[in-house]
């Protein structure tokens, strides 16, 4: 299975999950989907009333510099972790 097909399976599965990941890991697959599939962020941060998008905007500028490659491996180890931990 190559690297991009094994990321969009691990992606789908994710979601499947019996029990709801913490909000950590959430941002955290969030901001490595985004920068596997984007790359660095090329969004302006939002607003201060918007707390879910800027968490989610900080999440994803932690990742700045990072290859989508490597993001993608980080991607797949973690949703293994979660799929593990939580079912599908």
């Amino acid at each position: 299975m190559s690297h991009q097909v094994e990321f969009e399976k691990i992606a789908e599965d994710v979601k499947k999950v019996k029990t709801r990941p913490s909000d950590q890991q959430l941002l955290d697959l969030y901001s490595l989907y985004k920068q596997a599939v984007v790359g660095d962020i090329n969004i302006a941060k939002p607003g201060m009333a918007d707390m879910k998008a800027k968490a989610k905007w900080e999440a994803w500028n932690t990742r700045k510099g990072m290859s989508k490659e490597d993001a993608m491996s980080a991607y797949i180890t973690l949703a293994k972790e979660l799929i593990q931990k939580y079912g599908m």
